[in-house]
């Protein structure tokens, strides 16, 4: 059951590494994803999600990242790999933060089933690690172009090791004129 999922917190206060309890027998594997009371107790807050995501990536080393919507379109994600292998970043972008400007990482696979919870005030990125990924995510709030927030995925101030190297990423256009993190203006308290 979800509620008996392995939790794994990071030193930076926020991000939650859930890995949800899979049962395995002759006809294959049976996990409970998500619930929603056992989930609010996990992080220790109450959301609600709005909006459901899914991305398809055909090659290893797509970016995509690092992205944030500020108020009033603030959104936290539930991120998960359904297919393939992916590093996924979330960047504490709060600027009263202690740990401003650090970083968490998780490898999120279909076979390690784990999910990684980026609360609201962080930047949030992966790269696929393989061919063909698929990455499903619910987020808190609904995608709101005006509100995004874009920065490099590779700004040297951050210095994330995305356990790729940079000559081989395939960004967005968006992505690939990101601003630098140094010039960021957080909104994030």
């Amino acid at each position: 059951m979800y509620a008996k999922a392995e939790i794994n917190r990071f030193s930076i206060d926020g991000p939650v590494l859930i890995t949800p309890k899979a049962f395995a027998d002759a006809r294959g594997l049976f996990s409970e994803v998500y619930r929603a009371e056992a989930f609010n107790k996990i992080i220790g807050q109450s959301v609600a999600f709005a909006q459901d995501n899914l991305s398809i990536s055909a090659k290893s080393g797509t970016v995509r990242g690092l992205h944030a919507q500020k108020s009033p379109h603030g959104v936290g994600k539930l991120v998960q790999c359904l297919r393939g292998s992916i590093t996924d970043i979330a960047v504490d972008a709060r600027k009263d933060s202690p740990t401003y400007g650090q970083y968490v990482s998780a490898n999120l696979s279909e076979s390690n089933r784990a999910q990684l919870w980026v609360p609201e005030g962080f930047l949030h990125g992966y790269a696929t690690l393989c061919d063909d990924c698929l990455v499903y995510y619910k987020q808190t709030g609904c995608y709101a172009p005006n509100s995004e927030i874009s920065i490099m995925w590779n700004d040297p101030d951050l210095a994330i090791d995305w356990k790729m190297s940079a000559p081989n990423a395939i960004l967005s256009d968006k992505d690939a004129c990101a601003a630098n993190f140094a010039h960021f203006k957080s909104p994030f308290a």
